[in-house]
């Protein structure tokens, strides 16, 4: 599909420029919250593209920017094997794929990345051979579907800084990159792109091509970056993207990232974007999961199909270019899949799959504690005690109540909390959903000693 070339409309429908949007503080929020209503009705008439919270996994916290097609394709064999028969079913590649020289974290000043003539961003043949007589991912993408996964990418906001110093044409119009860029709109832990005026004429015609383009390979799911912060500067080529993403017909999920998003954007960012960060990177410090529980309490009340707000990935296993295994002790481990679980944050893998050991598996596959990330319903944070979480959620289907134990201090501690806080009464059976053991009938109160900066999760009744 290709873009009409016609004059393009302001994205927010009221003539409001991202300076404008910065500018104007409550008027920006009343202007966003307009734009989520009006796209509500439409989004709810349509089938959901993401009814229950992505599973899968992508490449940034093993390769960085540097995953290659082989290793792609051995690390989507083994997810093929051994995640998909759980439901992980997303296989992403992050970062800078278009670039020929990609090798670490780190970014290069001055990218030269891999483009077409209309400065739409292409793999690097060099590490990607079968993109190469401008194929694009459509190979790759063909095969990862005959795996039976879905196939993801990652793409930052605007237009390629190299697209317009040379100026390219914008598919379909008359107008040219430098018509569209907006050269102060930059990211600032990356040097590819200049943000794109979503007032100019031209602009929503670049994303349409560019959707359209990863459309026609393929493409099931876009990690699109340095969206959600700073929230109201970007909301414009938010909207655009979605935009672009229902021209192209293909149900393509959108991922914004990285956060923190505003809490307060909440009703505009789950009408344009499937799942969202809700902080910046997530990775294996202590200090950064235990902030995690406070961001999802606030966010919880959005969670639900179509709109999953997102702790980020699991940086479990093998992390870094193979530099080292995650610093989380085994507690901690479960502590992060109990926590996205019945918070229902999407679930991500990170580690490099090439070096899965059983117990990082395991911790990946208890169908049990899945089902309460996949099923549950009802999902409620409890404030009892400091130091401590309490989460509640209602089995999809069946009686009882699931419930998990967060002890965030330094020390084993009983975490609990009445029975009628819970809205159960009696005695009731409980069931270990970690180990699979059926516990001491409860009454009264449920209290469990957990260890320090450790999780449990049960189902009671």
């Amino acid at each position: 599909m290709t873009a009409n070339g016609k004059k393009d409309r302001p994205a927010l429908g009221q003539g409001i420029s991202r300076r404008g949007l910065l500018q104007s503080g409550a008027g920006a929020g009343a202007a966003l919250y307009a734009a989520g209503a009006r796209s509500a009705t439409r989004k709810a008439q349509r089938a959901p593209l993401a009814p229950t919270p992505p599973m899968g996994w992508n490449s940034w916290n093993s390769f960085a920017t540097t995953i290659t097609e082989a290793q792609a394709r051995e690390t989507a064999a083994i997810m093929r094997d051994k995640l998909l028969p759980l439901g992980y079913r997303i296989f992403t590649i992050d970062i800078q794929w278009y670039e020929p020289n990609a090798s670490s974290y780190e970014y290069s000043a001055h990218p030269e990345p891999t483009m077409d003539g209309h400065g739409r961003l292409l793999p690097a043949p060099n590490r990607f051979p079968s993109s190469a007589s401008r194929k694009g991912f459509a190979p790759l993408a063909a095969d990862i579907h005959a795996m039976g996964l879905k196939f993801g990418i990652h793409l930052m906001r605007g237009i390629p800084r190299l697209a317009v110093k040379r100026n390219l044409p914008i598919l379909g119009t008359s107008y040219r990159a430098a018509d569209i860029a907006d050269t102060s709109s930059i990211c600032p832990w990356n040097p590819d792109m200049f943000g794109v005026d979503m007032t100019k004429p031209g602009a929503q015609a670049y994303y349409d091509s560019v959707f359209a383009l990863y459309a026609s390979w393929g493409v099931d799911f876009v990690k699109m970056d340095d969206m959600s912060r700073p929230y109201d500067a970007h909301a414009a080529e938010i909207e655009a993207a979605h935009k672009a993403i229902q021209a192209t017909g293909r149900p393509i999920i959108l991922s914004l990232s990285p956060g923190e998003t505003p809490v307060p954007r909440g009703e505009h960012v789950r009408q344009f974007a499937q799942m969202w960060r809700i902080s910046d990177d997530f990775w294996d410090d202590w200090r950064l999961l235990e902030a995690q529980f406070v961001r999802l309490e606030n966010w919880n009340r959005f969670a639900g199909p179509d709109s999953w707000p997102d702790a980020d990935m699991l940086p479990l296993g093998r992390l870094a270019l193979g530099a080292r295994d995650t610093k989380f002790t085994p507690d901690e481990q479960r502590t992060l899949m109990t926590l996205w679980a019945i918070a229902r944050s999407p679930l991500i893998m990170g580690g490099d799959l090439r070096h899965l050991t059983p117990e990082t598996l395991a911790l990946l596959t208890n169908r049990e504690v899945l089902a309460v990330n996949q099923a549950s319903t009802h999902n409620k944070p409890y404030f009892i005690e400091d130091g401590t979480h309490i989460w509640s959620a209602r089995p999809a289907a069946g009686h009882g109540l699931y419930v998990a134990l967060f002890n965030t201090s330094d020390k084993p501690k009983e975490v609990g909390i009445a029975l009628r806080h819970l809205g159960l009464a009696g005695t009731l059976p409980v069931r270990d959903l970690w180990t699979g053991d059926t516990l001491t009938p409860v009454s009264g109160r449920f209290a469990r000693t957990i260890p320090p900066h450790g999780a449990a999760l049960y189902r009671l009744g």
